[in-house]
Parts: structure tokens; C-alpha cells; sequence
């Protein structure tokens, strides 16, 4: 039998223009979905904002659940659900979320591929990806999850019905520290 490591898929809504605005067509409370391996969550993955305060620079991104956006916009919720993976699996979503650092400067937001999801057309385009989108193309490549749709229409909605998850937290994120956490999130 295979070993089992997990994967932390962390959701959430930070009060941003772009996150009130996706929250106003979505019937998801959380619009934002990053990646953790560990369950610090000070080095999250995902695609969105690269700087807290412009909204306009959108790519691949390194987020902290303590920082930047999350600290600008204090109010910010999330939630966070353990999900357990292979040894391999882990390893191959760790090799390339690697390669997507090693070359972020090569990978915007897709902004245009939002409206496609409204219209229900996905709008791909080489290096440009919103997060679930992100998500999704990795965790189908690693047989994670199979939805049987278009990555480009992808939503937190679908990622959240994954049925292989355990929640762990979910409230504010400044909240996480002083959260009475599960035995999991002491390491």
C-alpha cells in the first residue's frame, strides 16, 4: 500500500475588490484557493495578487497566511480542509509548484478566464491562470481530482465538493494562530 502524506487546500474571502466583486456572481462564500504543504500556512501557492496594495499585478504567487494580503485586509476568513495524498503525489506537486517559482515571472492572472466562467467557455491561454484553475491543473495532472471539466471553469465551488477532505479550521485568519488547533497543526 502506498504511503499517505496530506495536502492543505486553504479557501478564502479577504475583502479585496476582486474578492467582493467574484463573491457577487459565485454562491461560494470562499473565492480564493492556495496550496500548502505543511500546516503552518506561511508558504501557500496559488494565483493572485503580487504585491498587497495593486490589484492590477496578478500572477503566480507565494502567499503567508499572516501577510500581506491577508494582513492588509484584517478581516479575511478562510477555510481549510486536510486532504490526504501519496508520497508521489505530494512530491510531483511539489516538483511543479518549484518549476512555477522558478519561473513566476513567466505566468500572469487570467482575469479574462473569470468571465469565460460566467459564460461558461474556458478562456486559456498559455501563463495565465486564476487560482482554482491552477489548483485544479495540478491536482488532475496528479490524480487527485478528476472533475471531468475544463480547468478554465473551474471554481472554488468544485474544488470545495472534493470529497477526500477533512476541514480543520475555518474563521478569521488572524485568528489561526490563537485557534485551539487540532493535533495536526501543532507540528
Amino acid at each position: 500500500m502506498e504511503h499517505t502524506t496530506h495536502i492543505y487546500l486553504v479557501f478564502s474571502r479577504t475583502g479585496t475588490w476582486l474578492s467582493r466583486t467574484l463573491n457577487l456572481f459565485s454562491n461560494s462564500k470562499y473565492v480564493h484557493a492556495s496550496i500548502s504543504f505543511d500546516n503552518r500556512f506561511n508558504a501557500m501557492y496559488s494565483f493572485g495578487r503580487k504585491y498587497p496594495n495593486n490589484p492590477f499585478s496578478g500572477g503566480f504567487v507565494k502567499e503567508n497566511i499572516f501577510e500581506g494580503v491577508y494582513k492588509k485586509y484584517i478581516d479575511s476568513e478562510c477555510i481549510i480542509y486536510e486532504i490526504p495524498i501519496t508520497a508521489i503525489q505530494f512530491e510531483g506537486i511539489k516538483n511543479d509548484i518549484a518549476m512555477f517559482n522558478f519561473n513566476k515571472d513567466n505566468y500572469r492572472y487570467n482575469f479574462l478566464g473569470l468571465f469565460g466562467i460566467l459564460l461558461n467557455v474556458p478562456l486559456n491561454r498559455d501563463n495565465y491562470y486564476f487560482c482554482s484553475q491552477f489548483v485544479y491543473e495540478l491536482f488532475e495532472k496528479h490524480g487527485v481530482l478528476n472533475l471531468n471539466k475544463q480547468a478554465g471553469l473551474v471554481t472554488t465551488i468544485d474544488l470545495m465538493a472534493m470529497e477526500n477532505k477533512s476541514m480543520i479550521y475555518e474563521g478569521f485568519t488572524k485568528d489561526l494562530k490563537s485557534y485551539a488547533v487540532p493535533a495536526a497543526l501543532e507540528a
